[in-house]
């Protein structure tokens, strides 16, 4: 069982309804929903607290589902969203990691670290061999996200046979309507620090985001296959999960 100690921060799986409950109130914040955030999929998942030793305060929480191999990716939460046929043939473990969110009161990257050491240790332990799940950009105003976009399509796109389809209503065709080179440093200041990560991990995206209206987000389905992980960045996990 995971309890992971970095500096002032405490990682913890949830045990019980109030820690539960506790991740529901702090994504609802978190999401701006008015309220607690709950949906089907908390009863079928490992919920993560990050705590604020100091004061006891949950400052970041987020959610693991399990898949024993890729012929169950239809029972995640992506595949409401996306279309994910190919990830069918995908023959090892696999995580979708979900709900990722901080309070508004903390802003400390450390956080984030730590959030990392905890999925390299719980990926290291269950012997995950894909890492899943959407990267939400704020708000749905995707001009906003021109350059960050751009650079997904030229350089991290899904190999083609595990690229998600279409499936939403309602999506951003980045891939096919986005040409020319994009401003990397605008791009990187504009890309989500979950979505940055997921990138230098060697993460790949879909071709397409996403425009859920009901949060107010972008998001993109991003998958990291663990064993193309550069082999320095998996060290500097360890070292954090260790």
């Amino acid at each position: 069982m995971m309890n992971l100690t970095k500096g002032r921060y405490v990682v913890r799986m949830a045990q019980g309804a109030a820690d539960l409950e506790a991740a529901q109130v702090l994504r609802g914040l978190a999401f701006g929903m008015g309220g607690s955030d709950r949906d089907p999929y908390d009863a079928l998942c490992d919920h993560v607290l990050i705590e604020d030793r100091r004061t006891g305060a949950l400052a970041c929480c987020f959610r693991f589902l399990p898949l024993s191999h890729g012929s169950e990716i239809g029972q995640s939460y992506s595949s409401q969203y996306y279309e994910l046929r190919g990830l069918e043939a995908f023959e090892g473990k696999m995580l979708e990691l979900g709900r990722f969110c901080m309070h508004p009161a903390y802003s400390d990257p450390d956080i984030l670290r730590v959030a990392w050491g905890a999925m390299t240790s719980y990926v290291d332990e269950q012997g995950v061999e894909l890492l899943f799940g959407c990267a939400s950009f704020v708000g749905t105003d995707t001009a906003e996200y021109h350059d960050a976009f751009a650079m997904l399509h030229e350089r991290h796109l899904a190999p083609k046979r595990w690229l998600p389809r279409v499936k939403a209503p309602d999506v951003f065709r980045f891939a096919k309507r986005l040409r020319g080179k994009p401003d990397v440093r605008k791009a990187m200041t504009r890309m989500p620090p979950l979505l940055r990560t997921y990138l230098m991990m060697g993460g790949w995206v879909s071709d397409h985001a996403v425009v859920d209206s009901q949060m107010n987000t972008l998001h993109v389905f991003t998958g990291v296959e663990i064993a193309r992980i550069p082999p320095a960045r998996k060290r500097l996990l360890r070292a954090v999960a260790g």
